[in-house]
């Protein structure tokens, strides 16, 4: 099993909204290294739900892909902000998957706990300058996480 950390921001898509829901399509990724961690994905990997965006942000909760190997449905869609005219049914350019929820921490990890105690080689997040709204988790970190949430 891998770990992910996934990005949302809390007014477009929640973890509230992903507990009522219970699982959904990660969709709208258009950064090409994003898209390549989505591509490596499998089903059973857990994935963190950061909320970005907001103040302050946080980990919010944890989610477990269900489904990989998704084609985006948005790139096709004309009114969406996530059409691609250069994608086609054909070839698709952007892959995602499906998540489905697992839990909500009761205390949210704010970025600040996560920068304290995790280094840029450690975890993409707290690189300076990184935007990229999905990335993986070495396992040591994402359990070390899974403990900060439950001290």
């Amino acid at each position: 099993m891998n770990y992910w950390l996934m990005k949302s921001e809390p007014e477009t898509y929640s973890i509230a909204d992903l507990q009522q829901q219970n699982e959904t399509i990660w969709d709208g990724v258009r950064n090409y290294q994003a898209r390549n961690f989505l591509r490596q994905m499998n089903e059973g990997d857990l994935a963190f739900f950061y909320h970005s965006n907001t103040n302050p942000p946080n980990i919010a909760g944890l989610m477990r892909v269900v489904k990989k190997d998704i084609v985006d449905p948005t790139q096709f869609e004309l009114n969406s902000k996530y059409y691609d005219p250069k994608s086609s049914s054909k070839s698709p350019r952007w892959q995602t998957v499906v998540v489905e929820f697992v839990e909500t921490f009761s205390n949210p990890i704010l970025l600040s706990i996560v920068k304290e105690q995790f280094s840029a080689e450690e975890l993409m997040l707290v690189r300076q300058g990184n935007r990229l709204s999905v990335m993986p988790v070495p396992e040591a970190v994402a359990l070390k996480i899974l403990a900060i949430k439950t001290s």
